[in-house]
């Protein structure tokens, strides 16, 4: 069987899908890093909403999926931004995602964290609103049962007048935080209102913020999650974090190198990437639990192309293209997203991605995956 593709010109070209998935299996829990996955939400397509409506989402759909992910021993990143937290999933659908998640993490013993952020303000707001926007989040997130994971947020980013206003309000949040949470920096590839995050459009000059608020802090802080597609950045954060503070790569580009590691040190890992990618990132990392770090490089190493085309320019929607993987792969019976992000993407990007996810033996049903590509496809009217 063959499929005909987009070629990116204009044109189309003949595709031959691999005949057999990769053989994956469960396993082990990992014990030399810490995996999550950041999840997405599966949304409702027979509600009657738009891309301005509160988000409609397919509850059992989504909580089966992470069932999915739980059953390969990754954890469960809730409520981030790859969940379209703040692009098309707000603040209370966020809170029930948590609540429903975290509920079943303890039914089936999964890992799960849960973000923290104000996205429930919908206008400037003041530095004592935004510590209480924080505030009510972390109670809920707390009260679930998960860990915190205190994301960056759009309205400190527009209030901030420099860094010591960062400082104050992590600093706050810290002290009565009751467990230890993970610190999220996302740059602004990610998401352009968070330009200029601790303070300064330097990343250098963040830097010194971001490494003040964790040393000011360092029983309060489990690990630091970096977004910023800069690996030796990460490298160097991370060689001076504070022993017991663990550095989780959220780089999307460079992920298998950093959690390989080096001499002095190697990251966890909370990715985006990894909900497409999770029963083979969590292959991979059983290898490296062995210590063949060559053997986890060879599994990972080409999953990278992938990843950078979901993550390619602007990254912010890398989203469609993890939803979009997740129908090919019966992961939901439809290509359907909570504020219509499914038209985010060319028709061109996405036959990139299922020629690369199809070539990784990605799909649990390679013929399913042909099947649903090919209905796409005639959808933009391209006939077989």
């Amino acid at each position: 069987m063959t499929i005909r593709l987009p070629d990116g010109a204009g044109g189309l070209r003949t595709y031959t899908p691999r005949p057999e998935p990769l053989a994956l299996t469960t396993g082990a829990p990992f014990t030399s890093r810490t995996v999550f996955s950041a999840a997405h939400v599966v949304a409702d397509p027979l509600a009657d909403v738009s891309p301005d409506s509160p988000a409609a989402v397919d509850w059992e759909a989504t909580l089966a999926f992470r069932r999915h992910l739980w059953s390969h021993g990754l954890g469960v990143a809730e409520a981030m931004d790859t969940a379209q937290r703040g692009m098309g999933l707000d603040w209370a659908g966020a809170a029930e995602l948590i609540r429903r998640s975290a509920k079943e993490a303890k039914a089936v013993g999964g890992r799960i964290a849960c973000g923290v952020g104000t996205d429930q303000l919908t206008a400037p707001a003041s530095l004592d609103e935004i510590r209480a926007a924080y505030e009510e989040q972390l109670a809920l997130v707390e009260e679930s049962g998960a860990q915190a994971i205190l994301m960056a947020s759009r309205a400190l980013a527009a209030a901030a007048k420099g860094p010591e206003d960062y400082l104050e309000v992590y600093g706050h949040l810290l002290r009565q935080a009751a467990e230890p949470v993970v610190l999220h920096w996302l740059g602004p590839m990610f998401d352009p209102a968070l330009e200029g995050y601790w303070g300064s459009s330097d990343l250098d000059t963040a830097t010194e913020t971001f490494l003040e608020v964790i040393a000011a802090h360092p029983d309060k802080v489990d690990g630091i999650k970096v977004s910023l597609l800069d690996a030796q950045r990460e490298i160097d954060i991370r060689r001076r974090l504070p022993s017991g503070v663990r550095c989780y790569t959220g780089d999307d580009f460079n992920y298998p190198e950093l959690i390989a590691g080096d001499e002095k040190g190697f990251s966890h890992a909370l990715l985006g990437i990894f909900d497409p990618l999770g029963p083979l990132a969590a292959e991979a990392v059983r290898v490296l639990d062995t210590g063949n770090v060559q053997g986890f490089r060879d599994l990972l190493d080409p999953t990278v192309e992938l990843s950078r085309h979901l993550f390619q320019t602007p990254t912010r929607f890398y989203k469609t293209g993890v939803v979009f993987l997740a129908w090919l792969s019966g992961h939901q019976e439809h290509f359907t997203m909570v504020g219509g992000l499914q038209s985010a993407r060319s028709l061109p990007h996405f036959a990139r991605a299922y020629e690369l996810a199809d070539g990784l033996g990605l799909f649990p049903d390679p013929a399913l995956a042909e099947t649903r590509m090919k209905n796409l496809l005639a959808v933009y009217g391209v006939a077989q």
